[in-house]
């Protein structure tokens, strides 16, 4: 293999992969946006449905809500729309093209991401490592790989932590124009804040690896004026400074417990994290990395964020591999031979490493931006049925035709049914706002679906009055629907089951 791709290569070397002018960045967004434009699992998440819904809102009031303008249940309760900017760019796409072009938007800042990410990669690893480090990212963010707030800023995460490691390798703080960054990155998620956290392990590495009091002073003022200026521009957002509290006030919240993608990965069968877990160490064990404390310890919590949470693998996907690239470049590859002496395929591949040309990039984003176009018109995306009880809504509709008989206005729904409702106008008994509703009101409903108290679902449906019920099938609260006086099953299919109030009883 090539010892670096930054080394000099041949004039036959660099003819092989720019007589195209393509490079390995320009490949892996193309081809990854071309793999997720037609993967309706991006749809897959219900909340997806009132992210839009509140952007349309947005643009209906000229406002970011205050106060709850959803559900039924919690009329008033305060409630500020923190990713509102998200969910602006999602209700825009999903205006203009459909579902389409909602999984197009999301796609695309996926593709971002992992071509700022190989491109950071490329300049301390050979590119079969690269891409391998590349595909780890892709195979981590899969299972929570959604059109969702936190896909947009996947490029943001990538291309402020490149910025950051980039500055330590030039021994200075980072451009101070970059901490601007956190302006979009606040309107748009809340993980903003882990940006500001890396912000923070970088400049303490930086002061400890100066030499000198006189070194240590001048980076902590460098480092410090960055970070005090960052911090500054990310309260500018809705929640403004307790923006900064808010992911730890959420944090503290029991329900978390309860909401799967907060919960502690599963290792019954093999998946993506473990086996690159078991990669990683039969690397390190054979091959050993040494990596610079702060660095270590950095590592090791992104390691341990993702034990603790399934969410958390896409960032250690993310970021994981940036952490350890320089200390790979300089540990695995410094001795390796020259180009001269390198397989041809090495060769070949290491041709792909430098820059795309301006001609290649126009031509392969016109391509992409056509073939997504045709993806639109085509519009074959749908959010997949689990989350869009359309027949069980059009049974309940079916059953109150005239105005002398009105739709019930309240219900009594699975949460994961709560965006879809939402979408159409219904007012749910609870949604994925969790910080909402709060825990009593969260373990309340968890306690009535689950029946681990047999008294607390007749207790709700006497305290909120819902007309009808949108659940789950399997559900232990469905058996007791069957069951319950003044009730009866009016539709049932294997996406939801409803009941509704029996008007002879």
């Amino acid at each position: 293999m090539l010892s670096n791709p930054r080394m000099t290569l041949s004039a036959a070397d660099v003819a092989a992969g720019h007589r195209s002018g393509l490079s390995w960045p320009l490949l892996i967004a193309a081809s990854t946006f071309l793999v997720l434009l037609t993967r309706s699992q991006m749809l897959g998440d219900g909340d997806l449905y009132w992210h839009i819904v509140a952007g349309r809102w947005m643009f209906q009031h000229f406002a970011i809500p205050t106060a709850d303008p959803f559900s039924y249940t919690m009329p008033g309760a305060p409630w500020i729309a923190h990713e509102w900017l998200a969910e602006i760019l999602y209700a825009v796409a999903y205006s203009l093209a459909g579902w389409s072009a909602v999984v197009g938007l999301a796609a695309a800042a996926f593709a971002a991401a992992l071509a700022i990410l190989a491109r950071y990669l490329l300049r301390y690893v050979e590119p079969l490592y690269a891409l391998v480090l590349t595909s780890m990212a892709f195979s981590l963010a899969s299972p929570h790989l959604l059109a969702r707030p936190h896909t947009l800023v996947a490029p943001l995460l990538i291309y402020w932590t490149v910025t950051l490691l980039r500055a330590r390798e030039s021994n200075r703080a980072p451009p101070l124009w970059t901490a601007l960054l956190m302006v979009l990155w606040a309107n748009l998620h809340g993980s903003f804040v882990l940006g500001l956290a890396l912000g923070g392990v970088f400049s303490a590495e930086a002061v400890l690896a100066a030499d000198g009091p006189a070194a240590r002073w001048h980076a902590a003022r460098q480092w410090g004026v960055f970070l005090v200026a960052a911090l500054l521009v990310s309260m500018v957002n809705p929640h403004g400074p307790y923006s900064l509290l808010f992911a730890y006030d959420l944090s503290r919240m029991d329900f978390i417990s309860k909401v799967r993608e907060w919960m502690p990965p599963s290792f019954e069968g093999m998946q993506p994290f473990e086996l690159w877990l078991l990669v990683g160490a039969v690397a390190l064990m054979t091959r050993g990395l040494r990596l610079p404390p702060v660095r270590l310890v950095l590592l090791i919590g992104l390691v341990h964020m993702a034990l603790h949470h399934r969410r958390h693998q896409d960032l250690l996907g993310f970021l994981g591999p940036a952490i350890v690239a320089e200390a790979l470049g300089a540990q695995w590859f410094a001795a390796r031979g020259t180009g001269q002496h390198a397989a041809v395929l090495d060769r070949l591949f290491a041709s792909f490493a430098p820059p795309a040309t301006r001609v290649a990039c126009a031509a392969v984003l016109t391509a992409l931006a056509a073939t997504g176009l045709a993806a639109i018109r085509i519009d074959a995306l749908r959010p997949p049925p689990t989350t869009t009880p359309d027949a069980a809504l059009a049974a309940v509709r079916a059953a109150y035709p005239g105005a002398s008989t009105p739709f019930p206005k309240r219900v009594l729904n699975s949460d994961e049914f709560a965006g879809y409702l939402i979408f159409n106008g219904i007012a749910p008994f609870i949604d994925g706002r969790g910080d909402m509703y709060g825990d009593e009101f969260f373990f309340d409903y968890v306690n009535a679906m689950e029946l681990k108290d047999s008294e607390v679902l007749p207790q709700l449906l006497e305290r909120y009055q819902p007309g009808w019920t949108l659940l789950r099938p399997g559900l232990p609260a469905v058996a007791l629907m069957d069951r319950l006086p003044g009730w009866r099953r009016l539709y049932a299919d294997e996406t939801a089951v409803v009941h509704v109030r029996d008007a002879g009883k």
